[in-house]
């Protein structure tokens, strides 16, 4: 299980919370991308942290877009019925770009 335990001083945010880690993925693109972004490209989000495969990168429009989701999704005791569990997709803001992104939970 790819979960993280923060250290005591995030305790008094987080008790004794575990954090899930996330993956983001470019999961289809719908115009054109100057970045350029690919399908199947890929990044991780460890608490605070960003992790980007060797030679990759992140559009950082397509990024503040998501990253208010990001604590939210990472959470571990949300209930069950809570939107957040739904929210799995984004899109760039770019409306000539349209890249949609799948976020997802890796346990």
């Amino acid at each position: 299980m790819s979960k993280i335990k923060f250290p005591i001083y995030f305790d008094f945010v987080l008790g004794d919370e575990i954090m899930y880690r996330l993956k983001v993925t470019v999961e289809r693109i719908d115009g054109y991308c100057n970045q350029p972004m690919i399908v199947g490209d890929h990044f991780f989000v460890d608490g605070g942290k960003i992790t980007i495969p060797e030679k990759k990168h992140i559009c950082l429009w397509a990024l503040q877009s998501m990253m208010p989701i990001f604590p939210l999704l990472q959470m571990g005791n949300l209930p069950k019925d809570d939107w957040t569990s739904k929210a799995n997709q984004f899109c760039c803001p770019d409306p000539k770009g349209r890249v949609y992104y799948r976020i997802e939970r890796i346990e």
